[in-house]
């Protein structure tokens, strides 16, 4: 199982750059993707749609009542840190909802609970 140690490891590093997505990103991606599969198997949610981009990521989580949370961390290579300090979340109606509920950021340590309030408050 993955965990928050294992991506606290990426802190302050400086990832590769250039036309086609650098290992070590794509390792760190894979990293903090089983890290939210964590979260959700905790929780009884789903992590689905994962969205993997150049050097970022986005994916949706839904419980079992059908509520929808997009998650989005920005560039890592532009925006340091933000993968751990500031985590896009929102309420959305389905997990093709990209406009959604309004933007929340949260650190990762205390993302687990904030998707949880939100969920419940959906």
């Amino acid at each position: 199982m993955a965990k928050l140690s294992e991506l606290k490891k990426y802190l302050d590093y400086e990832f590769s750059t250039g036309v086609y997505t650098g290992e070590d990103y794509k390792t760190f991606q894979t990293k903090y993707i089983n890290y939210l599969r964590s979260i959700c198997k905790e929780n009884g949610w789903q992590l689905i749609n994962v969205g993997r981009n150049h050097y970022s990521f986005s994916a949706f989580i839904t419980d079992t009542e059908n509520h929808y949370i997009y998650l989005s961390i920005s560039d890592v290579r532009f925006f340091r840190n933000e993968w751990f300090t500031n985590v896009l979340i929102r309420t959305a109606k389905s997990e093709k909802d990209y406009t959604g509920g309004s933007n929340k950021y949260y650190s990762l340590p205390v993302l687990q609970f904030a998707i949880h309030q939100l969920l419940k408050g959906a």
